[in-house]
């Protein structure tokens, strides 16, 4: 079993202490996570601090080219962090699993580097000029969660880089190794500070939340976790980019083709065995179809495989860890409970590993927690209803506002009522379909700030104003 190291300052660092990182599927141990303290974060801070300078000084060019070349070392060891990913994370290597994730890092950090934010001239008079200059904050903090430990380490550090900031990442304690071999990576064409990493429990989180020494801090994770982080992040008065939990509605309407929609429906819930912040947790059905919805939807799951995710058969792979197991278990008992209807699944499989079977539960309504609360897992409510603004009263209903979905042929009446969910993304015909190039990010208790594209890049600078 390989024990890991922290990279600091562009070297690694041993600790005295490591914890042993499971996998999935077997329960076996991947390998050692370094224990980091309170003073290794302080040396990482140090080490960022003291890179700050000369990486800000860097002209705009020459951090794009950075970034293209990162991409590329991802590239290039995409195989191994792949294989890496799946055996810490679970998910398989093949279809949307590891190997796509490992492209979308790769696909996210090319098109970042193409991202200018050049000066604005708000006038220029004879009055006088007013530009808006953008110039980074300084060093950021990064706490990344365990359902897409690189892409989404790339999605926090790729564009905290290329506005000419330094980092110190911290991996959730579940899926810290393929990101600590990221980082590796990004070492090999980073200057020494511009990226470290530190590792551990959750202590370590609290206290980059804290730090003095970091100026912003981005997170994603659960919205209870979120507000913590902002709470601890009062007196230092740091910036913030938070995108945390959601249970995202999708409402299809009584024109939907429910045999053509049934794969969009699937992939929109079942994405990473459900294990995705703005994946489809909520699905509404109109009366006239909705058996019809529920037979397509269940027939398109008999044809999904649940395996170890090394197995190139496997099309989902297990929960990651054992408390999101136990939560997707209850709550469909819960249902059950309830009167829900089980269409498949239902009943996590006997043996080794987090396996819990793709589960459709019809006939339930608002009050169960499978409905109410994010499941983050592999199961799905389908709830009826007749009418329409009825059921986008329910769909706002939730002080979650990460995504949403509309499903119908008249596309116009599918935007006209998108435009009544309160959301921060929404989607016509499908769902979670995020890009590098769109803006994302929650409303309500889903989130501050965006990420991707320009705008998200701005989330990582200052403004000045110059007056000349």
């Amino acid at each position: 079993m390989k024990r890991y190291t922290l990279f600091i300052g562009g070297r690694p660092v041993e600790t005295a202490h490591h914890a042993d990182i499971l996998n999935p599927s077997t329960g076996d141990v991947v390998g050692g996570m370094p224990l980091a303290t309170v003073q290794d974060l302080d040396a990482a801070v140090a080490a960022a601090t003291a890179a700050f300078e000369g990486w800000r000084a860097k002209s705009s060019a020459e951090r794009a080219d950075a970034c293209r070349a990162i991409a590329a070392k991802i590239e290039e060891n995409s195989e191994e962090l792949a294989r890496l990913l799946t055996l810490e994370q679970g998910k398989p290597l093949n279809g949307l699993g590891s190997r796509f994730e490992i492209g979308g890092a790769v696909a996210w950090t090319r098109h970042t580097a193409e991202i200018e934010l050049p000066v604005e001239v708000l006038q220029d008079t004879p009055e006088g000029r007013v530009e808006l200059h953008r110039k980074p904050v300084g060093v950021v903090g990064s706490i990344t969660p365990w359902n897409y430990p690189v892409m989404i380490a790339c999605w926090h550090v790729i564009p905290a880089i290329r506005t000419g900031n330094t980092v110190v990442i911290k991996p959730s304690p579940m899926t810290p190794l393929s990101t600590i071999r990221l980082v590796e990576l990004m070492n090999e064409v980073l200057p020494p500070g511009v990226i470290n990493i530190v590792t551990g429990e959750n202590d370590i989180g609290a206290a980059i939340s804290t730090h003095a020494g970091i100026a912003k801090l981005t997170f994603t994770g659960s919205t209870a976790t979120g507000k913590k982080v902002m709470a601890s992040a009062i007196d230092t008065l740091k910036r913030l980019t938070l995108e945390l939990g959601g249970n995202d509605a999708g409402i299809v309407l009584p024109d939907a083709d429910p045999k053509e929609i049934a794969e969009g429906l699937f992939w929109g819930a079942f994405i990473n065995n459900g294990q995705t912040c703005a994946c489809l947790k909520r699905l509404y059905v109109h009366d006239s179809i909705y058996d019809a919805v529920c037979e397509h939807l269940a027939a398109y799951a008999a044809g999904i495989v649940v395996g170890d995710g090394l197995s190139e058969q496997s099309i989902l792979g297990p929960v990651q860890n054992r408390m999101q197991f136990d939560i997707v278990s209850s709550y469909v008992e819960d249902a059950r409970a309830k009167g829900g209807r089980i269409l498949t699944g239902g009943t996590a499989y006997a043996g080794a590993g987090y396996f819990y079977p793709v589960t459709l539960v019809a006939d339930v309504d608002h009050g169960c927690k499978l409905v109410d609360h994010e499941q983050f897992g592999p199961a799905l409510p389908i709830i009826r209803y007749t009418d329409l603004a009825d059921v986008i009263a329910k769909a706002n209903d939730n002080p979650a506002g990460l995504g949403g979905s509309v499903w119908g042929r008249d596309i116009a009446k599918a935007k006209q009522v998108a435009s009544q969910l309160e959301c921060g993304s929404v989607w016509i015909n499908k769902h979670g379909a995020i890009q590098p190039n769109a803006p994302f990010g929650g409303v309500k208790q889903s989130g501050i700030g965006v990420e991707f594209g320009a705008e998200g890049l701005k989330e990582f600078t200052t403004i000045q104003t110059v007056f000349c």
